[in-house]
């Protein structure tokens, strides 16, 4: 069987790409409406929020940025498959941070270092996966946004796999900070504008 091209394919691989990440956005915003509606049920904690804030950003930012893939050619079962793969990792990033129960844990800041190993292991094969991500879209676009982008990645991994192995404080609330800072800007001096 051949590789397809067409709009109606982009659109089918779009909806289904949209469905998973919008589980994801509704387990992160779930998650956050929970804090809010019952903040003395499991304290809440700023390290924690900040990566849900970030999970926020960088799940936008992928949808946004996925409308490149009208651009491919040619699509093929392969990358259907690695795509919506991709967009489960947003899924589980989100379910990492808000999981269906904390009664094990004293709250959030307990959950989050107990469970730092397996999310931030997602989240750097999150960054190594974009690259490829990134490749599909064709080496105009990989051009296009410069070196900036694969050191990020790079960078963003290293981070991570340090964050996954320690427990403190004061680097998870500077890697937080700095990780959003950066993710904003990034975000409106790449790609503000589709095109």
């Amino acid at each position: 069987m051949e590789a397809v091209s067409s709009p109606e394919v982009f659109l089918h691989i779009k909806v289904v790409m949209g469905m998973v990440i919008s589980l994801s956005l509704a387990r992160l915003l779930t998650g956050i409406a929970g804090i809010i509606q019952h903040p003395g049920k499991a304290r809440p904690y700023a390290v924690h929020l900040g990566w849900a804030a970030s999970m926020f950003l960088f799940i936008i930012h992928i949808w946004w940025w996925e409308y490149r893939l009208q651009a491919v050619p040619v699509l093929h079962f392969g990358i259907y498959l690695f795509l919506v793969s991709f967009c489960c990792l947003f899924f589980m990033l989100c379910a990492l941070l808000f999981p269906a129960s904390l009664d094990e844990y004293g709250g959030y800041e307990e959950y989050f270092y107990s469970r730092r190993r397996w999310f931030f292991g997602t989240l750097a094969i999150t960054y190594a996966v974009d690259i490829i991500d990134t490749a599909i879209k064709g080496a105009d676009h990989i051009q296009s946004i410069g070196w900036e982008y694969p050191a990020r990645n790079i960078i963003y991994v290293i981070l991570c796999v340090v964050a996954a192995w320690t427990a403190n404080r004061r680097f998870h609330m500077a890697f937080v900070c700095l990780n959003l800072l950066y993710q904003i800007s990034f975000i409106f001096r790449i790609y503000d504008v589709l095109g």
